[in-house]
């Protein structure tokens, strides 16, 4: 007869090992979600990229007039809608008969242009988050809008841009100026759109002398969680607007904004 001390012994040694067998079983599970995860995030891309000129070292750029943004004025083809549609079980293809209408190709390659309020709301949008900004003064884009409209500023030509134009008229050592090039707003609410929101912008710094200092561009139509992981996650798993989309990419364009530092708001 084994003493009861024996057998609490032996009882232990079994209960180990039976969690360790559960554990290399479990492991090998997380490692494959882990992966997946890690997949999926993967796929979302890059929304913002910035760069900067290897020039930017030689200027010393404490004042910046922030041009109000243009809008790209050709149209552009919408995202088309997803024709797709469901089957009843056990239906055959020669059970199906389709109307196609004759405008069906117009539908599909409907074109929009861009908002001109586009511009000013990526310009406002970066404004407020700029006017506090240390270590560099940004002008209003009402100072640079007055300027460029000034019967005294020099118009612009084809080896002067309103950046420059603007920069020199302020005085001030470069200008920050940028173009929207697509801002579609979703087609339905947040809790399904079809299409969703897409907006595309780009801004770059130019110094007085013409100098492309610093440039950053922004792209994003809003793609399901399945496409976008993080992306639908850190918007709550909701289809944001277009306007919210902008604010994504203004904020994150800034965290790479190379002339002053972040101050109160």
């Amino acid at each position: 007869m084994r003493s009861r001390q024996e057998l609490d012994v032996r009882g232990e040694v079994i209960t180990m090992r039976n969690k360790r067998t559960v554990a290399l079983r479990l492991t090998p599970h997380a490692l494959t979600l882990m992966v997946l995860v890690l997949a999926v995030v993967g796929c979302s891309g890059s929304k913002v990229t910035t760069k900067s000129s290897a020039e930017l070292p030689r200027y010393q750029i404490r004042t910046i007039a922030l041009v109000p943004f243009t809008t790209l004025a050709t149209p552009q083809v919408r995202d088309v809608v997803d024709q797709t549609f469901l089957v009843p079980p056990g239906a055959r293809g020669s059970d199906i008969a389709i109307a196609v209408p004759t405008n069906t190709e117009q539908a599909l390659r409907q074109t929009v242009t861009v908002p001109a309020s586009a511009g000013a709301t990526v310009t406002q949008l970066l404004w407020s988050r700029l006017r506090t900004r240390q270590g560099v003064t940004v002008l209003a884009p009402s100072e640079a809008a007055n300027a460029l409209a000034s019967p005294v500023t020099p118009q612009p030509s084809a080896g002067r841009s309103p950046a420059v134009a603007a920069a020199k008229q302020l005085k001030a050592d470069a200008s920050l100026t940028g173009q929207v090039s697509v801002y579609q707003e979703r087609v339905g609410g947040r809790f399904g759109a079809n299409p969703p929101a897409t907006v595309g912008f780009e801004a770059k710094v130019v110094a007085a002398d013409g100098q492309v200092l610093w440039e950053g561009n922004y792209y994003e139509r809003q793609r399901p969680m399945t496409e976008d992981f993080m992306g639908f996650i850190q918007r709550h798993g909701v289809f944001v607007t277009a306007e919210e989309l902008a604010i994504y990419g203004v904020e994150h364009m800034l965290l790479e904004f190379p002339f002053g530092t972040v101050g109160e708001r």
